[in-house]
């Protein structure tokens, strides 16, 4: 029986047919599970793809997308040491604290003023406050976020991730920045932890060891965050969505200090917690079609890019200040 045109999928600019549709589609994203594939390239991928081929699957990436996030950031909880986010949260609590309160703040104000609406307002702010899409990820299922905005806040995320990966180390040279300065100010000012990892490293040793501290800190503020906005984002029966995915994720991270045998398998579970990371930003990418990009508007881009540009100028004069 031949497909009528609204069960079709949905079309890219190479008209091509769904058969052939599907098999690029699958292909690229096995592409994605390979380790050299970053998750910006896998997110660039994704929005060629659907721009191009088309997405085949879009209702079934819709459903599956939320499940493999969380349970991705569940398994990057097994590459967190407990003993050393402790550490680090004693050392800078109340900069972290204050940084940000003030990011969550100014990204709620900029959402007002843009016009943007308030869920993905609430998760472009939560993910440049903490730590880019774990937060987008913990906080998307609490406020019931649609998968479109889930999508533009995380396409936000990680675009200017991309940039700044590239972009703060010349600046750290540029400004004859310490080591220690760079790695606070990269764990600050750069939403996720891969970008930050990636950015310290290019800048030496010790600044790789303080931005690793420091945002082991701030993605600990997931769960806080988390329990604030379920309050804040009641519905209507007033019942608060419980993020019971995060408890799993704070145990994922006892497990790998205390228990031997977990710590030894936990590079392995990290590993493929990177490569579900990486799929899933696949196929958040492939829902992000130039036709929804162009309904949701420039808005929501440009809350995100002033509000990470004010928080990584501010966060650096702070820095430079702390000597």
């Amino acid at each position: 029986m031949k497909e009528t045109p609204k069960d079709a999928p949905p079309a890219g600019l190479l008209k091509l047919t769904p058969a052939v549709q599907r098999v690029i589609f699958i292909l690229m994203a096995l592409l994605c599970l390979l380790p050299f594939f970053s998750a910006p390239v896998a997110l660039l991928l994704g929005i060629v793809v659907a721009n191009l081929v088309g997405n085949p699957f879009q209702a079934q990436a819709a459903k599956g997308t939320k499940y493999l996030l969380q349970a991705s950031i569940v398994g990057l909880g097994f590459g967190i040491n407990a003993i050393n986010a402790l550490q680090a949260g004693m050392q800078g609590f109340w900069f972290t604290l204050v940084s940000i309160a003030a990011t969550l703040a100014l990204g709620y104000v900029l959402g007002k003023l843009l016009k943007v609406d308030g869920k993905t307002s609430q998760l472009v702010s939560s993910g440049t406050a903490i730590c880019g899409g774990s937060a987008i990820a913990a906080i998307a299922p609490i406020i019931q976020a649609e998968q479109k905005q889930i999508s533009v806040a995380l396409g936000i995320v990680f675009i200017l991730n991309a940039v700044a990966l590239f972009l703060f180390p010349v600046i750290g040279h540029l400004l004859d920045l310490s080591q220690a300065q760079f790695g606070l100010w990269s764990a600050i000012a750069i939403h996720d932890t891969s970008s930050v990892v990636g950015a310290a490293s290019t800048y030496g040793v010790e600044a790789l060891q303080v931005a690793t501290t420091v945002k082991l800190l701030r993605a600990l503020w997931i769960i806080p965050l988390a329990l604030a906005t379920a309050l804040a984002f009641r519905n209507q029966a007033g019942k608060i969505t419980i993020p019971y995915f995060i408890g799993w994720f704070v145990v994922a991270m006892l497990l790998n200090t205390y228990i031997a045998p977990v710590k030894v398998a936990s590079p392995y579970i990290v590993l493929l917690a990177k490569a579900g990371l990486t799929l899933t930003l696949f196929l958040i990418g492939a829902s992000l079609s130039y036709a929804m990009l162009r309904a949701v508007g420039p808005r929501s881009m440009l809350q995100g890019l002033i509000l990470w540009v004010v928080v990584s100028v501010l966060s650096l004069i702070a820095v430079i200040g702390l000597g």
